[in-house]
């Protein structure tokens, strides 16, 4: 039988590879690990003038005759987003989430009387105790597995959580 600590290595040994299948079979047990690939694509759009849509539109072959219905282009004021953006993109870069390694239900304290194991505000270390998914009557505890500051708690209290689901922001320092 698998321990959860190990499942959880190989899990984030698997996330951080370019493997995207992974089977493992001992002592009668079976592990199947399937890994979706996320493709980013990244689309840049140029304004479009009125002058280059009528370009574009004389430039087509005029095999369909068609009624032509002309629609206004305005272009597109983008500079303020794109700063904005941008701005956004650097705080993103070090912000990292925290995942559930397991399906179950999220638990944020040990026992109902305890405080949270972590608040927004927070510093953790790779080894800090975040959290509790409970699985099949087994309450396992969630590591961090990263070092910073909680800036935000996704799930509530008592949740079903899915394997991979975000439980926690965190900005690395």
């Amino acid at each position: 039988m698998f321990k959860v600590q190990e499942i959880r290595e190989i899990i984030r040994l698997i996330d951080h590879s370019s493997i995207t299948e992974f089977c493992y079979e001992h002592d009668g047990a079976t592990l199947k690990i399937k890994k979706e690939t996320e493709k980013t694509v990244q689309v840049v759009q140029e304004p479009v003038t009125v002058q280059k849509a009528e370009q574009q539109v004389q430039e087509q072959p005029k095999a369909l005759d068609a009624p032509k219905q002309e629609t206004p282009v305005k272009p597109k004021e983008e500079p303020k987003q794109t700063e904005t953006k941008a701005a956004q993109v650097e705080d993103d870069a070090n912000i990292v989430e925290i995942v559930s390694p397991m399906v179950g239900t999220f638990y944020r304290r040990p026992n109902p009387e305890s405080d949270p194991y972590v608040e927004v505000g927070d510093v953790v270390k790779e080894d800090t105790v975040v959290c509790i998914v409970e699985a099949m009557k087994l309450f396992n505890e969630i590591e961090a597995e990263v070092s910073g500051e909680i800036v935000e708690v996704l799930v509530e209290d008592g949740t079903l959580v899915e394997y991979g689901q975000p439980l926690f922001k965190v900005k690395q320092k």
